[in-house]
């Protein structure tokens, strides 16, 4: 086990998420691997394509990972690859389901454990905290974005932009958001990055991520790539407001 830092699918509608607890049930009682069993195992290569691009943007270069919401730890497993062989990675989340699909994946450098950063009495540290489409599952999502910002030197945020015109003049456009992957906030490109500054953060950089490119494989969301990409090209944040499909990845201190 990696010692860690001291501080220096259905296209049915399905059964609609029963939020309670503070949202953290469903992630205990195995409802939320039920409607995904999968856990999004199939975006990790695409999320870790993202990293490295900001990675690469900033010469980041970390000693320390910690994967906050780490899901079946697909992403850390794949990023360590990238990263020096003396990098210590470490996989939190509070749901013991996604645990138990990390086991395969651990090894001498690569650990995970069941555990709530916002709770974490360890006097840790780490050189980069990932935080990859979570805090929109958080009902207190100020609180555990405001907590999460001593753990790290760099944060690096992925945050779906679920709020566009098209989505909101869909009866059912935000809906489907909260009944598939249990989203309870949605948000805006300044709503994010709002988010983050409003408690103190300070950013380092941003992009917009193509999920709705590289990722759906519904008949509607392959037809809507083409008028996306176009778009994007000529009028990027016009595009992600009216037409939605992007995500906004953030480096922040």
């Amino acid at each position: 086990m990696a010692i860690l830092p001291r501080k220096r699918t259905d296209n049915a509608s399905p059964t609609p998420f029963v939020i309670s607890d503070s949202g953290r049930a469903i992630y205990q009682n195995g409802t939320y691997l039920k409607h995904n069993p999968s856990w999004h195992m199939e975006e990790s290569p695409f999320k870790v394509k993202q990293i490295l691009r900001m990675m690469k943007r900033q010469n980041l270069v970390p000693k320390t990972v910690c994967d906050v919401g780490c899901g079946a730890g697909v992403v850390l497993a794949k990023l360590q690859m990238y990263l020096p062989k003396e990098c210590i990675c470490w996989g939190y989340d509070v749901s013991p389901d996604a645990i138990g699909m990390c086991a395969e994946r651990s090894n001498k450098n690569l650990s995970f454990c069941v555990r709530d950063i916002r709770h974490d009495q360890c006097d840790l540290f780490f050189d980069l905290l990932l935080m990859l489409d979570v805090f929109e599952h958080v009902d207190d999502y100020i609180g555990l974005v405001r907590d999460a910002r001593a753990k790290a030197r760099h944060k690096l945020f992925h945050i779906p932009l679920d709020l566009s015109v098209q989505a909101v003049i869909r009866k059912n456009g935000l809906l489907k958001r909260r009944d598939n992957f249990a989203h309870l906030h949605y948000f805006t490109k300044e709503t994010a990055l709002r988010t983050l500054t409003d408690v103190g953060y300070g950013l380092v950089d941003y992009f917009f991520t193509p999920r709705c490119i590289e990722l759906g494989d519904e008949l509607v969301q392959k037809i809507a790539r083409t008028p996306r990409r176009l778009c994007f090209a000529v009028a990027p944040d016009i595009t992600v407001r009216f037409l939605g499909g992007y995500s906004l990845m953030v480096l922040a201190k």
